[in-house]
C-alpha cells in the first residue's frame, strides 16, 4: 500500500497515526508511507525519529475571536492545499488518512478533490472542527466513540475505536514496581495529569498526601516535568511514606500501565484508548479547557458503562480525590467489575479495522 497519513498539533492526533503506520508495516512491509504534518506541531519532532518519511506544511488554526490572524490562517490553508496537491501528485497514494488537526484538513481536502480515496479518524466523542469540515468530502469516517456517529453523515461512518488501543494491547511488559523502589505485590494507584502535568490534579494530590500516607495501597504520582520542582517544594515539610513515589515523568508509560490497579487522570482520547485496551479501572478528571468540553463527553461514555468514576474539576480537592480512590482501592471486587466493563469498550484491533477500511476503498 502507498499511504499518505496526516495528523498533527497534539499527541492525540499523532499517536493514532503512528499506530496505523506500525500495523501497516507489520502486515505489508513493502508499503510506502509519507507523513504530512505541520511545521509547528509536535509531529515535526516525533515522527522523523520513528524513521518515517516526513514532509511539513506551514499552517495554523483559527482564532475563536475576531482577529486579523484569521486572514493569515485562510491564506496558509489555501497555500497548504496547493502544496498538498503537488505532494499527492508526486507520491501517488492508494489512500490518504487524516487523524485530526488543522494540517490534516489541507491534506485530506486536497486528496478528496484529486479523487484519491480518503478516510478521517475522529478520536473523540465530540467532533473537531477539521473533521466536521472534511466529513463532506471524504469517502469514509472512522470513529473512536459511538457517541460521535450522529455528528457525521450516517452512510460514511464506521466504528473502529482508537488505533493506539491495539498498539498498547499488543505490547509486552516486563516492568516491575521494584524498578522505581516500590513493592511488586501491593495494589498501586497511578496519578498522572499528562506529560505537562495538570495543576488542578497536582494540587489535589498535595492536599491528599497526608491521607495517602496511611493507606495500605501504593500511590505513584507523576507531576509532569515542568511542575515537579514546584510540587516537591510545596511538600517540603510534609512527611511522605514509603508507599508514595513522586516522579516528574514516566518514559515507558505503555509498559507501566499493565501493572496499574487504578489510574487517576485526564480523559483525552488516547488515554481512554489505552485504559480500555488494558481494562484499567479509572477515576477520570476531564479537563474543562478543551474544545466542546469533549473530555467530559469522553468520560461519560465510560461512566455510563460502569468503566470509570468521574470527578469534575470544580469538585476536585484532596478530600474528593481520596474518597474516590479509596472507594475503588478498598473494594477489589468493584475494581474487577470495572475492569471487565472497561475491556468491553477497548477495541484491540482498531488499526486493523482502519487498514481494512482503507483497502476497501482503494482502487
Amino acid at each position: 500500500m502507498r499511504l499518505i497519513i496526516s495528523g498533527g498539533g497534539t499527541g492525540g492526533h499523532i499517536y493514532p497515526a503512528l499506530a496505523i503506520i506500525e500495523d501497516l508495516m507489520k502486515q505489508e512491509p513493502d508499503s510506502e508511507v509519507l507523513y504530512v504534518g505541520s511545521r509547528r506541531g509536535l509531529e515535526s519532532s516525533i515522527v522523523p525519529k520513528q524513521g518515517i518519511k516526513f514532509v511539513e506544511l506551514e499552517i495554523q488554526g483559527f482564532k475563536r475571536s475576531l482577529s486579523l490572524e484569521n486572514f493569515k490562517t485562510v491564506a496558509l490553508f489555501l497555500k497548504s492545499v496547493h502544496t498538498s496537491k503537488k505532494i499527492i501528485k508526486d507520491f501517488k497514494p492508494d489512500v490518504v488518512i487524516g487523524t485530526g488537526g488543522y494540517v490534516s484538513g489541507a491534506v485530506v481536502y486536497a486528496a478528496a478533490k484529486a479523487h484519491i480515496p480518503t478516510i478521517i479518524h475522529e478520536q473523540n466523542s465530540a467532533v473537531g472542527l477539521t473533521n466536521k469540515f472534511l466529513s463532506r468530502y471524504v469517502d469514509k469516517i472512522a470513529i473512536g466513540f459511538h457517541e460521535a456517529a450522529d455528528q457525521f453523515p450516517k452512510e460514511k461512518v464506521v466504528f473502529a475505536g482508537n488505533p493506539r488501543a491495539q498498539q498498547v494491547a499488543n505490547m509486552h511488559s516486563d516492568f516491575k514496581w521494584s524498578e522505581i523502589g516500590m513493592q511488586d505485590d501491593v495494589p498501586t494507584v497511578l496519578i498522572f495529569g499528562g506529560s505537562q502535568g495538570a495543576p488542578a490534579i497536582n494540587n489535589a494530590v498535595i492536599e491528599a498526601v497526608s491521607d495517602f500516607n496511611k493507606r495500605s495501597y501504593q500511590v505513584v504520582f507523576v507531576t509532569g516535568q515542568k511542575r515537579y520542582d514546584s510540587v516537591i517544594e510545596q511538600l517540603d515539610k510534609v512527611r511522605i511514606s514509603d508507599n508514595i513515589k513522586i516522579l516528574p515523568y514516566i518514559d515507558n508509560m505503555p509498559k507501566v500501565l499493565p501493572r496499574v490497579s487504578l489510574i487517576v487522570g485526564r480523559s483525552g482520547a488516547t488515554s481512554i484508548a489505552e485504559i480500555t485496551a488494558l481494562g484499567i479501572p479509572a477515576v477520570l478528571i476531564p479537563s474543562p479547557y478543551v474544545t466542546a468540553d469533549h473530555q467530559t463527553k469522553n468520560t461519560m461514555s465510560l461512566v455510563n458503562r460502569g468503566a470509570a468514576l468521574m470527578i469534575k474539576q470544580d469538585e476536585l480537592n484532596g478530600q474528593s480525590l481520596v474518597k474516590s480512590v479509596d472507594q475503588l482501592m478498598h473494594d477489589s471486587a468493584e475494581r474487577e467489575k470495572m475492569s471487565v466493563n472497561s475491556k468491553k469498550l477497548g477495541v484491540v484491533d482498531s488499526a486493523d479495522k482502519i487498514l481494512n477500511l482503507a483497502r476497501s476503498i482503494s482502487r
